[in-house]
């Protein structure tokens, strides 16, 4: 019941002396203060994840393939309209900052080997016997023909390093996935406009990543595929590259067999060791 003063006297106002039109309203606005309980009590809203967990799973990422060191037996599948061609290479990684590749098979391409040192990289093509260094501005080319870039192959850029990255929520998200998006740093030799990752929620592993140029075009997908584990290690076995402006092309990168926090000899990592056979 509420009570007015208005002059010397008083004025009562209860439900039962309300105008019809007043009540009407006045349940109206009960009924959707009911509405708005249930929702916030059956819907409860969950908190955006912190910059640390964040950065947390950026690292996930960047080191998914890698610990303090690997070593991994692995298939390229490279696919185009008119050929296909497999290679067999060997890779050998330490930290986030030294990779070596070498390539067994097919006999054409056999010897071919790539070093990465930080930021400093280097090929050699034994049918010329000689050691090519690449540029920075060619990280981003072709390695060997296919649609992997040398950046991918030995990771010269870092997710955490070289981009700004935070969460999203796509509009064709999907129930249990987790979405972050990265946009390259100013300063970052990097071509793409931005990423964005797609990780399955329950263990962090990567489902898809997405490559789009600076007008938002997607130009390049890669899928995660066949979770496996490789002594204790559980990684997706299969990324498949699939661009976006070449019709039926794709390569596919297949671990065989892997080793993490194996010992490995500095000696691997030198440019010395490109032309040994």
């Amino acid at each position: 019941m509420l009570e007015a003063g208005v002059g010397q006297g008083e004025i009562t106002i209860s439900p039962d002396n309300l105008p019809p039109k007043c009540m009407r309203i006045s349940q109206m606005i009960y009924r959707l203060f009911l509405m708005v309980l249930v929702i916030l009590f059956t819907n409860p809203v969950v908190p955006l994840a912190s910059e640390q967990d964040v950065e947390t799973l950026v690292r996930k990422i960047d080191a998914l393939y890698r610990s303090a060191t690997s070593v991994a037996d692995m298939e390229m599948q490279i696919v185009t309209p008119h050929w296909e061609r497999t290679l067999s290479l060997r890779v050998w990684t330490k930290g986030m900052d030294k990779t070596f590749i070498r390539i067994d098979a097919p006999k054409k391409e056999k010897g071919v080997t790539t070093l990465r040192i930080r930021n400093e990289m280097w090929n050699y093509l034994p049918k010329t016997n000689k050691v090519i260094k690449v540029p920075p501005s060619m990280m981003m080319g072709s390695w060997m023909g296919s649609d992997f870039t040398n950046d991918d192959l030995v990771k010269e850029s870092s997710m955490l390093n070289d981009y700004t990255y935070e969460m999203i929520v796509p509009a064709d998200a999907k129930p249990g996935h987790l979405y972050i998006q990265f946009i390259p740093k100013d300063d970052s030799p990097i071509v793409w406009g931005k990423l964005i990752t797609a990780v399955r929620a329950d263990d962090l592993i990567p489902v898809w990543q997405h490559f789009y140029d600076e007008k938002s075009n997607l130009m390049r997908v890669l899928n995660f595929k066949e979770i496996v584990s490789f002594g204790g290690k559980t990684i997706p076995s299969v990324m498949e590259m699939v661009p976006q402006n070449k019709d039926r092309h794709k390569t596919v990168m297949r671990y065989l067999k892997a080793e993490f926090d194996v010992p490995i000899d500095d000696n691997v990592f030198t440019r010395r060791n490109l032309q040994r056979k």
